[in-house]
């Protein structure tokens, strides 16, 4: 069963590498990044609904707590995904996916300004390591370095704040009502959001493109099967195992980029790169141990 829970977990960091991988072929097509973002989570949600119909009990939607919780965390999974794409579209899928990675320093400096966490040398140490590697990613240390816009730098950053919001969201809603239920109400709060944001003539446009598959592709890969597999996986993954883990996602979107879409990354960026992957890994690991 631990076994079984762990290929789970890895299933979903795949999904979620290859999901941005997609979304640059579609951003890179003309497609509005917003308009993926939706219907990326508009399909998650068809899954997440027929989950929760398949396993009713104990959904807790009675409550206002589990609703208003879930609707913060529906804010934060629509600027995650959103931000997330409008990187790739203005710099490319490995510098996106490796500063949303950073979601986890982020909840350390909300946890230690609502004193939910004690902050330590440790932490501060891992949080200055991971601001370095994002120095070394963007190129931010040298005028006119790389292909990295402060666009593109700007919104991964904020994907990985959207997601720390998301996961706080998650984790107020999860004590009152079933994740299936969590995720429903989150994604419904989701396409709420991003319908309105989109461009219309394009989210009407996609129904009839060609494209059409590759829009289904992300849907089920990056929302409705990575979630459930997320989730039901965690159940018996020891934290450590699955911080580990989830570095699939960001080394699988880096080398979809590289290979697939023949995107370029310098010694130093890549170095930076490392430099976040592994501290993160090791804080979240350290975090979830103690």
């Amino acid at each position: 069963m631990v076994s079984l829970s762990t290929t789970f977990v890895v299933l979903a960091a795949l999904c979620w590498g290859l999901s941005g991988g997609i979304g640059g072929i579609l951003t890179g097509q003309g497609w509005d990044p917003v308009v993926v973002s939706f219907y990326r989570g508009a399909i998650g949600f068809l899954f997440v609904l027929v989950w929760l119909a398949l396993r009713p009990r104990g959904s807790g939607l009675a409550s206002r707590r589990l609703w208003f919780w879930s609707a913060v965390a529906g804010v934060g999974v629509a600027g995650n995904f959103a931000f997330y794409f409008i990187s790739i579209a203005e710099g490319s899928v490995a510098v996106a996916a490796t500063l949303m990675y950073c979601a986890p320093v982020f909840v350390y400096l909300v946890s230690f300004t609502l004193k939910l966490e004690s902050p330590t040398l440790f932490k501060w140490a891992a949080i200055a390591l991971v601001m370095l590697g994002v120095v070394l990613l963007t190129g931010i240390y040298e005028i006119g370095a790389g292909d990295v816009t402060p666009i593109a730098a700007g919104a991964g950053l904020l994907s990985g704040l959207s997601y720390a919001v998301f996961i706080f969201g998650f984790k107020y809603a999860a004590p009152h009502g079933s994740p299936q239920a969590i995720l429903v109400i989150a994604f419904a709060v989701l396409a709420i959001i991003l319908i309105w944001l989109g461009d219309a003539d394009q989210t009407v446009a996609v129904l009839s493109t060609p494209s059409w598959p590759l829009f289904v592709v992300l849907g089920v890969l990056g929302a409705g099967l990575s979630f459930i597999f997320y989730i039901v996986g965690l159940n018996h993954t020891a934290p450590a195992v699955a911080s580990v883990v989830a570095m699939v996602e960001p080394v699988t979107a880096s080398l979809f980029g590289v290979v697939v879409l023949n995107e370029s990354l310098v010694g130093l960026q890549i170095f930076g790169m490392g430099l976040i992957l592994v501290t993160v890994t090791a804080l979240s690991a350290y975090s979830r141990a103690q």
